[in-house]
């Protein structure tokens, strides 16, 4: 039962967000700006172990890794202002985001983060 409650707020916040930008653009990139899959993995990590170490632990993660992230959401919008087709322009923004994760990684790696 404990599954299916976060399988269904997680779902459902990834819809309310959904619906809301369907409505509100602003609104919409507001909420999806916010962590909210970050909040809610902390959480349900912390209410299952306890583990003050692997909370900490995931945040930091989460901060270096979100940078290669942002990549996407500037490459992809401009690729769309100059008329580059929806699906090629998502595909390639994500492939550079995956190659920035991929270097991101291995600067972790190398400076001991």
């Amino acid at each position: 039962m404990y599954y299916f409650i976060k399988i269904a707020v997680s779902a459902g916040l990834i819809v309310l967000v959904s619906e809301i930008s369907k409505r509100s653009q602003i609104m919409g990139g507001i909420l999806a700006s916010v962590p909210l899959v970050s909040f809610i993995a902390i959480i349900w990590i912390f209410l299952e172990t306890k583990d003050i170490q692997n909370v900490q632990t995931l945040s930091k993660n989460i901060f270096w890794l979100v940078l290669p992230s942002l990549s996407f959401f500037l490459i992809f919008p401009i690729m769309l202002k100059h008329e580059i087709n929806f699906w090629l322009s998502f595909v390639l923004s994500a492939a550079v985001m995956v190659g920035l994760y991929y270097l991101m990684t291995i600067f972790l790696k190398k400076f001991g983060l």
